[in-house]
């Protein structure tokens, strides 16, 4: 049985529906996944398809999704199934209709997403592993969140650089900051915030009330800092976004000298998907990191 019907009997079931697919037309870009616009029966669906290996990954994401819209602070894609076959994995999600000719409420978003971050959890993690692009994210519960950072999320990217070959000294400044970690928050540590975890421009748009939608999330509880800090990383995001959050959510004044902490890591994870390019990028990083509470 194709994947294409294996998806139209999943469709059916979850949605109550005779549904079979009619039209398929390829979403460009991603650069992990193959997307595609399903319709048929008078519906249409966002799919995902990837290698049977992706299973995983998919299901984490749809519960990302659903924890998200659990909040009902900002709009997301509402997952509605998933599965694989012997060949491929899919991910079948609501068909949201995007807003591509300038119509935004980037202040919207900035105040939802800081209506995002005041929800939480007993401890920093999450209920399950994830991907951050294809890399594995580990999630697992932890009471500090500087242990969190230094074993979960730094350390974890330091030792795949290792193996894949890029040790000397970004391994060696890597040690020595993740020693000192602890300086970076002179104050009680952060209240552990849902995040998006994945928030740069290519994972958000508006719809056609020009509302903000999030989606390709890797979700966990964290410091909220993580996510504004890589809002910044790749441009920025409008400053309707910002002025909105701080107003509803203000940032302390480290997060100035934290947010190259935070954004280290999706650096050292950019090294280790896509190669030698993010490698002076990560050292000089570390190098300010290391000359601030050096």
């Amino acid at each position: 049985m194709s994947a294409w019907t294996e998806i139209s009997l999943q469709i059916s079931g979850s949605e109550g529906i005779s549904f079979a697919v009619e039209k398929i037309a390829p979403i460009g870009g991603g650069c992990i996944n193959r997307a595609y616009r399903v319709e048929g029966s008078g519906r249409r669906f966002f799919v995902k398809l990837n290698n049977a290996s992706a299973a995983a990954m998919f299901e984490a994401e749809a519960a990302g999704l659903r924890e998200i819209l659990a909040t009902r602070t900002l709009s997301a894609p509402a997952p509605l199934c998933w599965g694989k076959n012997s060949d491929e994995a899919w991910l079948v999600l609501e068909y949201l209709e995007m807003n591509h000719t300038g119509r935004s409420d980037a202040a919207a978003f900035g105040r939802g997403l800081a209506a995002m971050h005041r929800f939480s959890s007993h401890e920093f993690g999450w209920v399950r592993d994830n991907t951050i692009g294809s890399t594995p994210q580990i999630n697992k519960f932890t009471s500090n969140w500087v242990r969190f950072w230094r074993e979960c999320r730094l350390h974890y990217q330091l030792q795949l650089a290792k193996a894949n070959g890029y040790a000397g000294r970004l391994h060696n400044q890597g040690e020595q900051l993740m020693e000192q970690l602890d300086l970076f928050f002179p104050g009680s540590q952060p209240v552990p915030s849902l995040l998006h975890g994945d928030l740069w421009a290519g994972n958000y748009s508006f719809d056609s009330s020009a509302q903000p939608v999030v989606f390709d999330p890797a979700v966990y509880y964290g410091d909220r800092e993580t996510d504004i800090a890589m809002t910044e990383l790749f441009g920025g995001f409008p400053g309707a976004f910002y002025a909105a959050y701080h107003e509803a959510y203000p940032l302390a004044p480290e997060y100035e000298t934290r947010k190259t902490l935070y954004n280290l890591y999706h650096i050292l994870n950019h090294l280790n998907l896509f190669g030698g390019a993010y490698l002076r990028q990560a050292e000089q990083m570390m190098g300010r990191l290391l000359a601030e509470v050096g």
